[in-house]
């Protein structure tokens, strides 16, 4: 058990460092910069944010964000992040947001090789072959296409939340060993899970199938057994941890529902499904971010309809250890093939579209399956791809290791395989600087609309919202609500009569307006637009923006 410890204090630790220099230079300015651009991230800042502060403030309304006013469940149009909610102590206003979302960045990447690493070695991998395992699934290069998703990259949960559960039902190196059962880690396992659920149902929706059909495939292994009796104990932690997951996840689920009912245009149909379909062909394509394959890749990623969700290299070595670990890893035979069907059918099913259009995979589940209507890339499973392709990888190393003197040079050897599928991961990701906090804002009486207004401007008043968390009628998310679109056609003319008119009756009592986000714009030269005889009042601060005081 010391052995044990040291190694998961030693594959922790470690795992955070070489996130730190993975994600370099995340945090030389985490208080003024965010990973790959200006849009995504600062939507999430908002995200990772807003739920500490709601369930400090005002819990039964957590999904009732400042942002989006006054739409109901707007914390509902993303991916919520709510998980993240405890560190929320870590500093406050704009500043605490941008430092609290680079931190959970970095911690991203950390979680997600300490939990492939702790599943490869509850499955039987050597330390070498675990590293691989780790290193592949935490760096493929197809991430680095996502780095401005912080919701995609926390995928970390998953398989440690497998991990667990195998190791609570007594699943390792050789299968099932109804003995080595340990209820305590099948109830870690389970809450894991459902704090994955918490940060999102991009990947928390996929993780609930996962789940369902292991105990489907565990129970369909039981019975073939003769039905084994089974500890007590084991059969109420999974009843208590099922139970406990199924909860949060069915509450979750609450105001998603109630977003679909309200939103429509929520509702992906198969043209949503197909604009983000990868070809089989994205599957060897890296992304631009890529430092090994980002530029000799350039020709046939220009072929791709969306690159940055279609490019899904999940690494060359990679493919090419799991190739090998499918034929001659020191895994079981059954297991390696259920591996290499996790393989086969996540690259089907993230086809989407490109695949018999679909008909067979994606669109039943979309017609049929709770909660894949909102689902529109397919491609993200190449989360499950990844995974199974790096264990495969590791139970080759471990191969390799088994049958290697354990002299020094022969362990260094397959020390350089983990090494290697690291420089593999390595990508340039440019850390722009976030827009400052407009000094127009603090004299902004709330609820407060910030014009120009758009999916991209928005993001950043998203993210400026953190300072003191006023009612803002912007916001930026998957999905556009019909109200949004309306009231920016509405207000296209402010300020007039026309505009000024609606906003009153809406209940907006500031609008603010930054001429310096403005060009090529509707409100481009708006401060110049006439105001007499408008119930408002027009004053400009420092900076040369302008606050316009709805009279009410």
């Amino acid at each position: 058990m010391r052995s044990v410890r040291r190694e998961a204090l030693l594959a922790g630790l470690g795992s955070v460092a070489l996130a730190v220099l993975m994600t370099w230079p995340t945090l030389r300015h985490p208080a003024s910069t965010v990973p790959n651009d200006t849009y995504d991230p600062l939507a999430e800042v908002w995200m990772a944010s807003w739920g500490g502060h709601a369930l400090s403030t005002a819990p039964l309304r957590v999904f009732d964000g400042n942002t989006f006013w006054p739409l109901a469940d707007s914390y509902a149009f993303n991916d919520t992040l709510l998980g993240y909610a405890p560190l929320a102590s870590l500093g406050g206003g704009m500043t605490g947001a941008l430092v609290r979302y680079n931190l959970l960045f970095v911690l991203a990447h950390a979680l997600a090789f300490a939990g492939a690493y702790a599943l490869a070695r509850q499955l039987g991998c050597r330390p070498a072959g675990a590293l691989v395992a780790g290193a592949a699934f935490a760096y493929a290069p197809w991430r680095l296409a996502h780095d401005g998703q912080l919701n995609v990259l926390s995928s970390g949960g998953i398989p440690l939340a497998l991990a667990m559960l195998a190791r609570g039902h007594g699943y390792g190196r050789v299968g099932w060993r109804p003995d080595r059962a340990r209820p305590a880690w099948v109830v870690a396992g389970w809450l894991v899970a459902a704090w994955q659920v918490s940060l999102g149902f991009s990947l928390g929706l996929s993780l609930a199938y996962v789940l369902l059909l292991a105990a489907v495939v565990a129970a369909a292994g039981w019975l073939a057994a003769g039905r084994p009796p089974l500890p007590r104990r084991l059969l109420a932690a999974d009843l208590a941890g099922g139970g406990a997951f199924t909860a949060v996840a069915g509450l979750l689920a609450l105001p998603y529902l109630r977003v679909i009912a309200a939103h429509p245009e929520a509702r992906r149909g198969a043209a949503d499904v197909a604009l983000f379909s990868p070809p089989l062909a994205g599957y060897f394509v890296a992304p631009e971010q890529s430092r090994i394959w980002g530029a000799a890749h350039a020709v046939a990623r220009a072929r791709l309809r969306w690159p940055g969700e279609m490019a899904l290299l999940p690494g060359v070595l990679v493919l090419t250890l799991a190739l090998v670990g499918l034929f001659v890893g020191s895994a079981p035979v059954r297991r390696r093939i259920g591996l290499g069907a996790v393989v086969l059918c996540s690259v089907v099913l993230g086809l989407g579209t490109s695949l018999a259009g679909g008909r067979y995979t994606i669109l039943p589940m979309q017609e049929h399956l709770p909660g894949w209507e909102s689902v529109r890339t397919t491609g993200r499973l190449i989360l499950y791809t990844t995974l199974a392709l790096g264990l495969l990888a590791g139970y080759a190393v471990t191969a390799l290791q088994d049958r290697l003197p354990r002299r020094r040079p022969w362990v260094l050897v397959t020390l350089a395989f983990p090494l290697l599928v690291i420089l593999e991961g390595l990508g340039h990701v440019a850390h722009p600087a976030v827009p400052p906090f407009p000094a127009a804002l603090r004299s902004a009486a709330a609820p407060v609309l910030v014009l120009p207004s758009d999916g991209f401007h928005d993001a950043a008043v998203m993210t400026w919202s953190t300072q003191s968390w006023p009612r803002v009628v912007n916001g930026s998310s998957s999905i556009e609500p019909r109200q949004i679109t309306a009231l920016r056609r509405q207000v296209a003319g402010f300020p007039d009569t026309a505009s000024v008119a609606y906003l009153r009756r809406l209940g907006v009592r500031t609008v603010v307006l930054l001429p310096g986000y403005a060009f090529g714009s509707p409100w481009e030269g708006a401060q110049r637009r006439p105001v007499d005889g408008l119930p408002l009042v027009r004053q400009q601060v420092s900076g040369g923006d302008w606050v316009y005081h709805l009279n009410r």
